[in-house]
């Protein structure tokens, strides 16, 4: 059915059910969906239950009146029409109403033709609306991402879900294989915040020595330690106002990780050789190449500080599952490097092509770059016809569910794994590995295979079981003979 051809919800929120009644008769007859709520409290909860295009209000009601439902709105930011249904004396009311985001107000009682014309100019002005909020979106999205290149699905995946987190404060926890970009996306997400004018502070968690890290990380005052000639301000300090980003988190030193941690719940640091303690306002954001269940079971990183940095998980996908961006990544990186070395663009072969897009790259976005540059100084004529691939980027056909396209046996026996996690759990010691592991197998069994579903019962996207089975080798054969 086309959009506008489909029937509009209207949910009428009055103590009165004569007045419900009434009102339900009319918008039936107009081809309007009626849902409807006696109090404050039902209004909320059909609000959040269902899709309502246009909301009737009442003003008294009991358990949450109608100026408690806007503020609600207000605080949970409902863009959804309202129109108030006021008796003659709540007039002052329906205009406090009015600024805090209504659309107009009705007296009881109420006139039908006023109704229907409220309704269907407050539903094109929402339409109007969501268009242009729509726009500016995509306008947002352009702007923010642009040195983000691709179509596949997989990438707008991730972009949407960083333009879905960017305007909070929550932690996010970037994870993907080196050279995919994370940084790319970090930048991307501060530039899009709340904290875009403060700092975006980027730390390399594995270049930093153990016995610098905590200096480097909270400061120091002159004189607490031989060599420390002049105070210096913390990377968590300098990110005041801003956003920190902790690169390579995976490689941070199990004793740094717990003053880390004291960081995040309390947002305030203490300078070394320092008594007070300094408030600090920063969003975290982190990313590492590791496998965060293995480094947790062999106590190389701390579950409780993992669990605080993956409040929002993002998942960037290595280059070899983004089949159709390698071509117009390649097409972008010759036109860069031509560009800024006075070159005439030439052209890739469609053999070139083909090796391209059938090449593993373990080095990803960054290794592709890198082959275009030394393919066209290394070229003969006008035209590329064939790539000097390095050790381990050769052809390879990625086999769907299994990590890497490797061929690490898929056949293991589903009971040894079972086995493993009892033993475990009986020892009073299973590890987060076996616990999601089974996890995945329980709801994925519990919804015969559907991948969609088994995500939602997880509380995960799709694309995260997806890697997650691919991290596990859980190949289709061993999920259908669990």
């Amino acid at each position: 059915m086309p959009p506008h051809l489909i029937r509009k919800n209207v949910l009428v929120a009055d103590d009165s059910s004569v007045i419900r009644t009434i009102i339900g008769h009319v918008l039936k007859r107009l081809d309007y969906n009626v849902l409807t709520a006696e109090n404050g409290e039902q209004c909320i909860a059909s609000i959040e239950q269902n899709q309502v295009d246009v909301l009737l209000l009442d003003l008294s009601m009991p358990l949450k009146s109608g100026l408690d439902v806007l503020s609600w709105m207000q605080e949970n930011a409902v863009a959804l029409p309202t129109i108030i249904i006021t008796a003659m004396e709540d007039i002052s009311q329906a205009v406090q109403c009015i600024k805090m985001g209504a659309y107009e107000y009705l007296t009881k009682p109420v006139d039908k033709q006023r109704l229907e014309i409220l309704l269907r100019n407050a539903l094109a002005e929402s339409g109007l609306k969501q268009q242009i909020n729509e726009l500016k979106k995509e306008l947002k999205q352009k702007d923010i991402f642009h040195f983000i290149h691709g179509n596949s699905p997989v990438v707008k995946q991730c972009v949407d879900q960083a333009m879905q987190v960017m305007e909070t404060d929550m932690n996010v926890l970037i994870n993907g294989e080196s050279g995919t970009g994370k940084e790319l996306f970090a930048q991307a997400i501060h530039n899009g915040s709340k904290r875009k004018e403060g700092p975006f502070v980027t730390i390399n968690c594995a270049a930093i020595s153990n016995d610098l890290a905590e200096s480097l990380l909270f400061g120091h005052v002159k004189g607490s330690f031989t060599g420390a000639s002049s105070d210096h301000i913390g990377y968590f300090e300098q990110a005041d106002h801003g956003t920190i980003f902790l690169d390579e988190i995976g490689d941070m030193n199990i004793d740094i990780q717990a003053k880390v941690l004291r960081v995040l719940q309390e947002k305030k640091i203490r300078r070394i050789g320092e008594k007070k303690e300094r408030p600090v306002d920063f969003r975290l954001i982190s990313a590492t190449h590791r496998d965060f269940s293995e480094a947790i079971a062999t106590n190389l990183f701390r579950a409780d500080l993992y669990y605080r940095l993956e409040e929002y998980p993002l998942y960037i996908p290595p280059l070899r599952e983004r089949n159709g961006d390698i071509i117009l990544l390649a097409q972008y990186f010759l036109k860069e490097f031509c560009k800024a070395n006075n070159i005439e663009p030439p052209e890739i072969s469609a053999e070139a092509k083909s090796t391209l897009l059938s090449s593993r790259w373990p080095g990803n976005i960054r290794e592709l770059q890198n082959v275009i540059r030394r393919a066209v100084i290394n070229r003969r004529g006008d035209t590329i016809d064939s790539f000097n691939l390095p050790p381990g980027s050769g052809h390879v056909h990625v086999a769907p569910l299994e990590m890497n396209g490797s061929s690490l046996p898929a056949e293991r026996n589903l009971e040894e794994r079972r086995t493993d996690i009892a033993v475990k759990a009986k020892e009073g010691q299973p590890i987060l590995r076996d616990i999601e592991l089974q996890a995945i197998l329980n709801a994925y069994n519990e919804c015969g295979g559907n991948q969609t579903k088994a995500a939602g019962l997880l509380g995960i996207s799709r694309s995260t079981l997806i890697r997650k089975m691919k991290q596990y080798e859980l190949t289709k054969k061993i999920l259908v003979n669990s």
